[in-house]
């Protein structure tokens, strides 16, 4: 089959930049709609934990996940009916198929049944500025994970980001007693970021489809079995005021960032969409010393500049070589960007971004990408 040959992206052409929105190059640092879902995710789960920390002492852990991601599954579901009611029968995001089913449910029991768990668990034994700055580890996990178990490509700039953000977790774990039981706390914390790298890289799979739904179904889902779990474990329900305050966190800090979450994964791919997401731990530790008056410490500043070492030299990243797209077809999302030049029927009003099943033929060019799911290619 013949490969129709593109020519090499000029970085000025803007409608020709990414396979589904805009990325832009001034000097080495890169600036997009996935990094920006990406930071803006990782600014709102940051923020839940300290403020989840606070619930926690008037509310069982394992109900209070279940509020957390029940508020989320409510408040993402409202919103969803509203979309679809001011929509007026338009088509949006690509609806779920049933082979992606099990993806999907595989990624719910993960990061939204047993890593809330963990978490809440990892809270009551830990400081909110620490538990917060441990949260990196479900970058380095999902990074990990992309890499050695998805085979998502990196080179040696996205692998000394990783290891300075590992590095500064190491940091942030030295010094103090070494009893084992102030080790429970953060070794839950570090398994909850280890299930929510395997829900991140889940996701992915599903990542082109309707992403308020996917987020939507996981709180429901994840909030409803934890609740009942709690409830049969002889939880008791807490106030209405504490009902309200976990839904509104849960809303923002899980709902609301997973959604950003999953529209990075379809733009940067699995690896660096964690890698930005890095961000959490920052926003959580800010306000636990900001506003909970936490303490601030010279271990807690290295492994934040350490930390944020790591995330600019993935924002330094730049990944430009020739390569190949197969032929493929799939339905997500979509404007009519280098990536997708196709023809529609009649009834289409040309109105985009819109959704549809569309068929990419084979194509060779070169410009800036990251792994997304149009640049899975072999390097």
């Amino acid at each position: 089959m013949a490969i129709r040959r593109q020519a090499t992206w000029d970085g000025d052409r803007r409608s020709n930049i990414a396979p589904v929105g805009g990325m832009a190059y001034v000097r080495s640092i890169k600036f997009d709609a996935g990094v920006g879902s990406a930071l803006l995710a990782g600014l709102l789960f940051g923020a839940s934990t300290p403020l989840a920390k606070r619930l926690i002492q008037d509310i069982d852990p394992w109900m209070l996940a279940g509020l957390l991601y029940l508020g989320s599954g409510i408040g993402l579901g409202a919103y969803k009916a509203l979309r679809h009611a001011l929509s007026a029968g338009r088509a949006g995001e690509a609806s779920l198929r049933r082979a992606d089913r099990w993806w999907l449910a595989a990624a719910i029991m993960a990061g939204g049944v047993i890593a809330p768990v963990l978490m809440m668990y990892g809270l009551r034994r830990t400081a909110g500025s620490s538990a917060s700055l441990l949260l990196n580890l479900e970058g380095v996990f999902t990074t990990l994970t992309a890499w050695f178990v998805f085979k998502e490509n990196f080179d040696r700039r996205i692998a000394l980001g990783v290891l300075a953000i590992t590095a500064g977790a190491v940091l942030l774990s030295v010094g103090g007693s070494a009893e084992w039981g102030n080790a429970i706390g953060p070794i839950a914390i570090a398994a909850a970021c280890l299930a929510w790298a395997l829900d991140n890289n889940l996701t992915r799979k599903v990542a082109l489809t309707d992403v308020t739904f996917i987020a939507m179904l996981k709180g429901l889902v994840a909030g409803s079995v934890n609740i009942s779990i709690a409830a049969a474990l002889g939880a008791s329900w807490p106030s209405r005021s504490a009902i309200f305050d976990a839904g509104a966190v849960g809303l923002a800090g899980y709902g609301v960032s997973l959604v950003l979450f999953v529209v990075a994964l379809r733009y940067l791919g699995t690896a660096r969409t964690g890698a930005y997401f890095s961000m959490a731990p920052f926003a959580g530790a800010l306000i636990a010393v900001v506003f909970f008056h936490e303490p601030l410490s010279i271990q807690l500043i290295g492994a934040g500049v350490l930390m944020g070492a790591g995330l600019w030299l993935h924002l330094s990243e730049r990944h430009d070589h020739e390569h190949i797209h197969a032929r493929v077809t799939h339905d997500h999302r979509h404007v009519h960007d280098i990536h997708h030049q196709h023809h529609h029927d009649a009834k289409d009003d040309g109105a985009e971004p819109h959704s549809h099943r569309h068929v990419h033929e084979p194509l060779r060019h070169r410009h800036p990408h990251y792994p997304d799911e149009h640049h899975r290619h072999v390097h």
